[in-house]
């Protein structure tokens, strides 16, 4: 079976790929939680800054710290937020902070990411103040998150193990019922499991296919290590499969579940 890397590295990439969904999913998600105003926001595998970007605009902090593995993407969140938010080298598993030192704690499309889940989010308890907020949103890879799951789909009617690569195989934590368990075992609340709905639209559909090219996450990742023919013959796949608009668009879902749980 092929074997391939989840590349996060790129973030001018991954914003023309995935990115430029999670902004509207990220409004979406901060009016479900419905924090207070003027808390101590950290943002745990914060990217590009979507996310963060978000609560700056909505939720008036008093600080928010972002944390995130790549380099290129710190980068590329650097450029979007200035000196809005306190951006550091990380990882979800080994958060560098003093306990209770933050009140709310949010995660944006990164868990089904992260080795251990439950480590991460016993961090993300450790370092949240009593009565403080734990909430993070995952892409719903399976028939939700249909800008992905379309490109499965072809991909393996072409190439049946590319069947076990597709994120709604590899990452449970992308439905309701498993992420509720992860966030009520961390907290000891009753998760609250919620859908986040945004279409995605693409003028045609070189601009849905093109993000694809950059490499950046496992989609991607998968595409490149094809040959030219087999790269050609996916392509002609997935542009006979996707429903076409009057005027030659492509309107897809995305869909995304939120949890959310308050820290004892």
């Amino acid at each position: 079976m092929r074997v391939v890397d989840d590349r996060w590295e790129q973030g001018d990439a991954y914003e023309r790929y995935i990115g430029r969904w999670s902004r509207p999913i990220a409004a979406r998600f901060l009016t479900m939680l419905d924090a207070p105003l003027g808390i101590r926001w950290l943002d745990v595998g914060c990217g590009t800054g979507a996310l963060s970007a978000a609560i700056v605009d909505r939720c008036a902090p008093i600080s928010v710290l972002g944390i995130d593995p790549s380099a290129g993407f710190l980068a590329t969140a650097r450029v979007r937020l200035g000196e809005a938010v306190v951006l550091r080298q990380g990882d979800a598993e080994h958060l560098q902070l003093e306990d209770a030192s933050v009140d709310a704690v949010v995660s944006g499309l990164v868990l089904n990411f992260v080795p251990d889940a439950a480590a991460a989010l016993a961090e993300m308890v450790r370092v949240t103040a009593p009565g403080g907020r734990l909430a993070a949103y995952v892409w719903d890879y399976g028939d939700g998150m249909q800008v992905i799951h379309e490109f499965w789909q072809a991909a393996t009617e072409l190439d049946p193990d590319a069947a076990a690569l597709d994120e709604a195989v590899r990452f449970p934590l992308c439905s309701p019922a498993p992420l509720a368990e992860l966030f009520s075992r961390a907290t000891g609340d009753e998760a609250v499991v919620e859908a986040i709905d945004v279409p995605a639209r693409f003028t045609d559909f070189d601009e849905y296919w093109s993000p694809f090219l950059a490499g950046q996450g496992p989609a991607p990742s998968y595409l490149a290590t094809l040959d030219e023919p087999h790269r050609t013959a996916l392509r002609e796949r997935l542009r006979e499969r996707l429903p076409r608009e009057f005027d030659g668009s492509i309107v897809l879902s995305t869909r995304a579940w939120a949890a959310q749980a308050r820290v004892n």
